[in-house]
């Protein structure tokens, strides 16, 4: 009788039971899609970095010879080591693509990963092993020739395997800023395949017991820097970025997520406690016919259980079947790896049993009092609460105040919880519907100080690592373009180390720095100039002394710091020429870069980028990260919808008596309306104001999880706060449309005699 009761109750108040299944649904489906995702890229790295053997570190050298090995393998902390020779070369296609080749010594460490063809063979001195990803941009496969050239010398291979390379995972080139497959990619080749006796090799691969920090003081301590650098993994450019990624993720489903479930709870709360409240008289002659009260309690419990249940399952099913291939088919193109695993994480199970556990407790507490209740006290409905009168209402004030300001007080003063709820509500929707919507904004911001504010070219030329002096000097009197060298660097501070990129200016005026507030500023011929998040990242500030040294130099400079600058996108530091020339370091251009179109061919330029060209590749870059935007921003709208229905719905069921004798006593429907809706207003502005500051400190802790090469201080443009105000107040105003109805067909002669 009492299931029969239930599915009764439930199919009268459906739209109550379908948001606490929403609800529930919501919350567990966010949680889990955006973990599983974020599990997911960690498992996949994990798995594959494992499957090939990813290195420990990488130390470079102009020539590792057999010597020099043998002094790393005989390290404490060596377990094995490998060498390589890297080169880039030009592959014979119409674009020129950059691809880099590896000549093995070994293929233990740092393994090329086979897709198709033969697996990889030391002995084959006329097979190559190509990145999969260039070959099917360039319609290759097993069997065909390919051509490469290096430093003067052409070699033909032919094609033996296609595959990944867990050292190109994420890859771009001079000519490309991001991934694209047809004008860059790898190779793996024997030492057999280098046409020349001896095979220069210049990076040794090295796995290593202990942290990274303790094995490069022991190559320096043993080895005398016998070598130009040393990267350990975490800084090794394609582990960073995708380790970068992996936490930006991480940091998603750690607060994101949680703000939806805790969302959750509290709309179930508000929710139960309505509809038991709603069900006292019920409770009362349920008790007098003597059902006991442990049946009564279960009962009551079941509403909440098997919606929450029903919904958190749901959500826990699909959230990680359909999120993560959502934003892995993303990923994948901007990294290259053989699979995406959709991970798995105990805390699903046991955030969905928590859902379902908390959802038995708030339907037990919302009802114990009133099944602890005498029969004959049950069946009559709750004796309303008294206001006394409070300090605002003794002064002088309060009796100008108007009667719709007046009510509404007193209401929310008598019904603090429903008060309190709303406002939270209102606030946790408003915070990720600011946080959604202004990393968009920030997305829009970085172009516009990187293309605009720092960059004023509209050409940038991209010039060849072998390019003379004189045809640099033409070719910048060619375009009327200006010399620029931009180079990477290890900067070290104490016994942190980052990897950045200098900055070397020849009286520029197509590139300006910038503070911390956009606007430029002058950097003198003899000054250091590091950029404010590398400065976080070191731990340094104006005065402070820093080392560095270009990467392929084993020559450190030890420099102090006597301004800073900030960039969005570039982290390093940025001097002059003639500082350049004065701590003993040549100037060696990089690029060319003019205010004209530039579409003519030079003789050693590589590539030559457009204003137009940038800004789209910027846009595509940043398209993977707006899809999880987009549905953040999606499932925050929706939240706020049903949480704020919920809301108006409660606030409706609490005080319809009063509004009843208002109607008696001669209030209008029209003014009851205004009543409804000046106290959601006022909820919703407290909510609105204290969740927009909120949001934007969860927007400040999403910048700082965008890796070490992104700067961007929070802030929140007129739009979002425009969006974000129309979304919320919008929904509150429709809550209220919604019952507007209600108040016309309400039974003023029920409501009065409900207290009889």
């Amino acid at each position: 009788m009492l299931f029969k009761k239930m599915v009764r109750d439930i199919k009268n108040h459906k739209i109550q039971f379908i948001s606490i299944f929403l609800m529930a649904f919501l919350g567990v489906y966010v949680f889990t899609g955006f973990g599983a995702e974020s599990f997911g890229f960690e498992e996949t790295a994990s798995t594959y970095y494992g499957e090939t053997n990813l290195a420990d570190g990488w130390i470079y050298a102009s020539n590792i010879d057999g010597d020099f090995v043998n002094k790393v393998n005989d390290l404490s902390s060596t377990k094995d080591s490998e060498r390589k020779l890297i080169v880039n070369s030009i592959a014979d296609f119409d674009n020129d693509p950059d691809i880099t080749l590896h000549f093995l010594e070994d293929n233990d460490i740092s393994k090329f990963y086979l897709v198709k063809g033969e697996e990889f063979n030391l002995s084959d001195g006329d097979g190559v092993w190509l990145d999969i990803r260039f070959a099917e941009a360039k319609n290759l496969t097993v069997g065909d020739n390919i051509s490469f050239t290096f430093e003067g010398i052409t070699v033909e291979k032919e094609i033996k395997g296609l595959g990944y390379s867990p050292e190109h995972l994420y890859q771009t080139s001079d000519s490309s800023m991001i991934p694209d497959y047809g004008k860059m990619g790898f190779a793996y080749l024997s030492y057999n395949a280098f046409p020349l006796s001896d095979v220069p090799y210049n990076v040794l691969l090295v796995k290593y017991d202990g942290n990274s920090s303790n094995y490069e003081k022991q190559l320096d301590d043993d080895l005398t820097r016998d070598y130009s650098s040393f990267l350990p993994r975490a800084q090794y450019p394609s582990f960073a970025e995708f380790q970068d990624e992996t936490e930006q993720h991480q940091m998603m489903t750690d607060v994101i997520p949680v703000i939806f479930i805790i969302i959750s709870m509290l709309t179930l709360l508000t929710t139960m406690t309505r509809i038991i409240n709603n069900q006292r008289m019920q409770i009362g002659v349920l008790k007098a016919l003597g059902f006991k009260n442990r049946t009564i309690m279960f009962h009551y419990i079941s509403y909440g259980f098997w919606m929450v249940l029903a919904g958190s399952i749901l959500g826990l099913i699909l959230g990680p079947l359909t999120l993560p291939p959502i934003m892995f088919e993303e990923m994948a193109d901007l990294y290259s790896i053989p699979y995406w695993l959709t991970g798995f994480n105990i805390s699903f199970i046991v955030v969905t049993l928590l859902m379902v556990v908390l959802a038995a407790l708030i339907s037990y507490f919302a009802c114990r009092n009133i099944v602890n209740e005498s029969p004959s006290s049950a069946i009559r409905p709750k004796i309303p609460k008294v206001s006394t009168s409070g300090f605002l209402e003794k002064l002088g004030i309060w009796k100008k105040f108007s009667f719709n300001v007046r009510w509404n007080y007193r209401d929310a003063k008598r019904n603090k919880f429903r008060a309190l709820m709303s406002i939270v509500g209102v606030m946790a929707c408003t915070l990720i519907i600011v946080a959604s919507f202004g990393c968009m904004d920030g997305f829009d911001e970085m172009k516009e100080w990187e293309y605009t504010d720092i960059n004023h070219y509209s050409s940038k030329l991209v010039l060849e690592d072998n390019i003379t002096a004189s045809q640099v000097d033409y070719i910048a009197d060619d375009v009327g373009g200006e010399k620029l060298m931009e180079s990477s660097i290890e900067i070290k501070s104490g016994d942190i180390k980052k990897s950045g990129v200098i900055t070397v200016l020849d009286d520029n005026k197509l590139y300006t720095p910038t503070d911390d507030n956009k606007n430029p500023i002058s950097i003198s011929s003899n000054e250091v100039s590091i950029s404010t998040k590398m400065a976080q990242l070191l731990g340094v500030g104006v005065g402070d002394t820093i080392k560095w040294h270009i990467m392929g130099s084993d020559k450190w400079i030890s420099t102090k710091v006597d301004k800073i600058h900030s960039d969005p996108t570039s982290q390093g530091i940025i001097v002059s020429k003639e500082k350049l020339d004065d701590l003993g370091l040549n100037y060696t251009a990089t690029s060319v870069i003019s205010s004209h179109g530039v579409d003519k061919n030079y003789s050693g330029v590589k590539t030559i980028f457009s204003m137009d060209s940038l800004t789209d590749s910027w846009d595509d870059m940043m398209e993977s990260s707006m899809t999880i935007i987009y549905l953040l921003a999606a499932f925050a709208s929706l939240l706020s919808v049903i949480v704020l229905y919920n809301l108006g719905l409660l606030s409706f069921t609490e005080i319809k008596r009063e509004f009843a004798t208002l109607k008696v006593l001669g209030f209008k429907s029209s003014q009851l309306r205004k009543l409804l809706l000046t106290q959601n207003l006022w909820f919703t502005t407290i909510g609105f104001v204290i969740g927009v500051p909120l949001g934007r400190e969860v927007l400040q802790y999403l910048w700082g999880t965008m890796g070490d090469s992104f700067y961007l201080k929070a802030n929140i443009s007129l739009k979002t706060l425009i969006i974000t105000f129309l979304i919320t107040y919008v929904v509150s105003i429709l809550v209220n449309l919604m019952f507007s109805g209600k108040i016309k067909k309400l039974n003023m002669v029920e409501s009065l005699k409900d207290n009889e």
